[in-house]
């Protein structure tokens, strides 16, 4: 099968298209790749940056849409259903994967191969910040940073399917038309007085809420968004520099910094699968959760979709297609 295989770590340009040995079912839900998701994860792999590091070579990957060959009699899916998946093994970047059953959710009849691609960790990892982590009720205001992404966009819709108001902070117009298109009640601009503005729009109060992938200079003004009791999520460092705080800032505002690791907190409880896939599933029938496709690239390019999380330009998920599906 052809793959995408990581030989040496310099970025993206330390990928190569290579022919590989189909992965092992044993007992594993065997999927013909139709399209993958591409992430932020996946850049900082390229350049040896992330928790995991595996030895090169190997297949970055860990988001994937496509039909079951074969399933183990213990699976929910069976062969030729359209599904979605994430590989805690990597291997996505490739034409055929081998996943742990538990990780493997059917499509909704109406969201494409590109749409599926990303979600599974993107609209877990925003569930299980907002719910889990972030303690969110209905009627609470949530400001979303990098709401144009793809954690971004998840974590908007996830919002909204909780009842909360959301305010998304973009860096640009065009972006700031894909948050409200993803959901969200009003886009603010990162390059603008976003902080005074979300004091103006909570009647001084302040966000419930804030989601936080970006860190940084971000980071730091959100401290100052978040209204008493308010709950910061760090879901990640996108921004670049991770960022620290003076814990008498905590103690005074009465406020919160949490972390959210959805991956790492299913190794200690992976029963919490079942549970936001169930309500997951639930908001995509109600027709709440729609997937945002940003680019998508053929596996060739795999390097250049990288490059383009990495330059920042990216909407939505961006997305490898393997095969036409």
């Amino acid at each position: 099968m052809r793959a995408l295989q990581l030989q040496r770590l310099e970025g993206p340009e330390g990928l190569t298209l290579v022919e590989v040995p189909e992965p092992d079912a044993a007992d594993a839900v065997l999927i013909d790749v139709v399209a993958a998701g591409v992430s932020f994860p996946d850049l900082l792999l390229t350049r040896g940056q992330y928790q995991m590091k595996p030895p090169v070579p190997f297949v970055p990957g860990v988001e994937v849409a496509g039909v079951v060959r074969s399933a183990p009699a213990s699976a929910t899916v069976k062969p030729g259903d359209r599904v979605m998946a994430f590989s805690f093994g990597l291997g996505g970047f490739a034409e055929v994967a081998a996943i742990s059953p538990d990780m493997v959710f059917r499509i909704p009849a109406r969201w494409s191969f590109e749409a599926a691609a990303g979600v599974v960790m993107n609209y877990h990892t925003a569930h299980f910040a907002l719910h889990r982590r972030g303690r969110l009720k209905a009627g609470e205001t949530v400001l979303v940073h990098g709401a144009a992404g793809g954690v971004g966009t998840a974590s908007v819709q996830v919002a909204r399917g909780a009842g909360a108001r959301v305010l998304a902070v973009v860096s640009d117009e065009r972006k700031a038309e894909v948050a409200r298109k993803a959901g969200a009640h009003e886009a603010l601009l990162s390059s603008g007085d976003w902080l005074s503005q979300v004091k103006e729009k909570t009647g001084g109060l302040g966000a419930n809420v804030v989601v936080d992938p970006v860190g940084g200079d971000i980071f730091d003004k959100s401290l100052k968004a978040l209204a008493p009791e308010g709950r910061l999520l760090v879901v990640g460092f996108a921004g670049g520099r991770i960022p620290e705080v003076a814990v008498n800032r905590l103690l005074l505002r009465n406020i919160d910094v949490v972390g959210v690791a959805w991956g790492g907190f299913l190794l200690h409880e992976p029963s919490v699968t079942a549970t936001i896939a169930k309500d997951l599933e639930a908001m995509a029938d109600q027709g709440i959760l729609e997937p945002v496709v940003g680019s998508v690239f053929p596996l060739e390019q795999g390097a250049q979709a990288l490059r383009e999380l990495e330059s920042r330009r990216a909407t939505g998920k961006v997305v490898l297609r393997m095969r036409p599906g």
